[in-house]
């Protein structure tokens, strides 16, 4: 008597496992997303205070800046 829920109580560990799991890595998705966004808006603001893009963008907007593209005579 009672096989159904004798089983259906055997899937609550499992069921409590992956619940668990799937909080853990959603947390830490989260973390990442706000740290990624913290230090885009830091980094603006060091941007924007010193008022020079970082080397990639001024090595893109004028090639002769960047040093690694300068030949050799």
């Amino acid at each position: 008597m009672g096989g159904f829920w004798f089983e259906a109580g055997a899937l609550v560990p499992s069921i409590g496992v992956g619940l668990l799991f799937w909080f853990a890595i959603r947390a830490i998705l989260s973390a990442d997303r706000r740290e990624r966004e913290a230090d885009r808006r830091a980094e603006e603001e060091l941007y924007a205070a010193h008022s020079t893009a970082p080397n990639s963008l001024r090595s893109a907007e004028n090639p002769a800046d960047d040093p690694k593209s300068a030949t050799r005579q």
